[in-house]
């Protein structure tokens, strides 16, 4: 897993969402992370509101955006309490949470957010990302994946069972993540799904995804499943 992370071009992306736009471009530019442009991140800022008042707002890649080549205007901007409040229902139907989380949105011209919405919300660090890394999902998809995602990552990342995305998924996570997370906690592995990492800069998260996507990487190595060759012409495919 390469390290695309330039400080010098960094330094031209000012400003929290300009951090968040430049390490969302990296996580895009790698394909290997974001299949078919699948994955999504966020920053958490204070902004004023119409009556001067500060308000949290959670600034989520919107649906249908490329992390590869998005603008800070790709990002939707929720208010982080009515997201917050959402994880703490019993239940919330597809049609239910779009609509909340469109309601939730401070510009309605902005793009409607990313189903995850909620799920970056309760995450207590500034910047989240999340991806969905060849590596890791062929960690998952083995028996015993989860034993093997333990053993790659110890205590340092919580391992969520596998739930549909969207409310569900948060849900289970709201309840799960505050009784597991510690200190030592750089991510989260969503079974069958893929990675959560954050952190209080886009650097640091950003670091934390390539380093644990890395160690998922060497485990394969270490097992034969990861520098694969294609088949040759004349070789039959795999019944």
């Amino acid at each position: 897993m390469n390290n695309l992370w330039n400080s010098a071009q960094a330094a031209g992306f000012p400003g929290d969402i300009g951090q968040r736009v430049y390490t969302s471009r990296l996580i895009g530019a790698d394909p290997s992370l974001v299949l078919h442009g699948g994955g999504n991140t966020s920053v958490k800022v204070l902004e004023k509101n119409l009556f001067g008042d500060e308000e949290l707002i959670l600034r989520v890649k919107g649906s249908g955006a490329d992390l590869a080549s998005i603008e800070a205007a790709g990002f939707s901007p929720c208010r982080m309490a009515h997201l917050v409040r959402l994880a703490g229902l019993d239940s919330l139907s597809d049609l239910q949470m779009a609509s909340e989380l469109r309601g939730s949105m401070t510009d309605p011209s902005a793009p409607a957010p990313s189903v995850e919405a909620i799920l970056h919300a309760i995450l207590p660090a500034k910047y989240v990302d999340h991806t969905h890394a060849d590596a890791l999902i062929a960690v998952m998809n083995t028996p015993a994946g989860g034993d093997r995602v333990r053993e790659i990552y110890g205590d340092r990342v919580v391992i969520v069972p596998y739930v549909m995305p969207g409310f569900r998924l948060a849900r289970l996570c709201a309840s799960l993540l505050p009784r597991e997370m510690s200190e030592r906690t750089v991510g989260v592995a969503l079974m069958g799904h893929g990675l959560l990492t954050f952190g209080e800069t886009a650097e640091a998260s950003y670091l934390r995804m390539i380093e644990c996507v890395g160690l998922a990487e060497e485990h394969l190595a270490r097992h034969g499943a990861w520098d694969l060759h294609p088949a040759s012409a004349g070789e039959s495919s795999p019944r």
